[in-house]
């Protein structure tokens, strides 16, 4: 079985290096992590390049400033360049635990989505909160996700059937790991891990929202819940398959 870990990165020179040490060693040798880099002007490709090892790949998004990826798009373009049978996504700036990959391995027998739980640290690892799930009051159900997500890419697994469903993405999902979540909530079988996993790093520089209140509008929330709505039921009119209409 061959894992993929995809990390979109930008300009996480701060982090990247102890973030991509804590996952080598525990891939093997065949595994992956592949990395989609939005245009970094620091030293992230540097300090990424400097490993010199076979299982890292990197794709820097090499355009005009201007014309840079959002978060979503960096971790597709990641996401459609990794090959292994299960996928794990993950963050610039976190470190997972010893221990991490085969845990979720395990539970991936039986499940098709597995999201763990983490301890939220600030910039020095100092802990801020000692389980994200009770912060967030993380769970399944996708009534319970569409009103409030907690699926969060950075403590997510998922085999070969939900990434074949969820990608490519719709060009107008709010989020990659709300869309992916759903998408196994509806067609696959979710399990929430209370082990906690990695350590989840919140800064003043994180891309991703931080595990607070949403500070969007009413209006953008709607929106963004009726978007996850209308294109699972794309997905559902597609057949899985010929989903020209879902991601155009």
């Amino acid at each position: 079985m061959k894992i993929s870990v995809c990390i979109a990165t930008y300009n996480g020179e701060k982090y990247i290096h102890r973030q991509i040490s804590s996952i080598l060693k525990q891939i093997k040798a065949n595994d992956e992590i592949v990395i989609s880099d939005d245009n970094s002007n620091d030293k992230t490709l540097s300090i990424i390049e400097e490993f010199d090892d076979t299982r890292i790949s990197i794709y820097s998004n090499k355009i005009a400033k201007k014309n840079s990826l959002s978060l979503v798009n960096n971790f597709e373009n990641a996401l459609l360049r990794s090959s292994g049978d299960v996928i794990f996504l993950a963050d610039q700036d976190d470190i997972w635990l010893d221990g991490k990959i085969q845990k979720i391995l395990d539970l991936l027998k039986k499940h098709d989505l597995v999201v763990s739980n983490c301890s939220v640290v600030d910039e020095s690892l100092n802990l801020i909160h000692d389980s994200f799930f009770n912060l967030r009051n993380s769970g399944p159900g996708l009534v319970k996700n569409l009103y409030r997500n907690t699926y969060v890419g950075c403590c997510m697994a998922f085999n070969r059937k939900i990434y074949d469903l969820a990608i490519p993405f719709p060009n107008k999902i709010p989020m990659h790991d709300w869309w992916i979540g759903c998408v196994a909530e509806v067609y696959g079988n979710v399990y929430f891990e209370d082990e906690k996993l990695l350590l989840y790093r919140r800064h003043g520089n994180n891309a991703s929202a931080s595990s607070g209140a949403s500070s969007k509008h009413l209006a953008e929330q709607l929106i963004s819940r009726f978007q996850i709505i209308y294109y699972l039921i794309c997905l559902r009119l597609s057949k899985y398959k010929s989903r020209k209409s879902c991601v155009s």
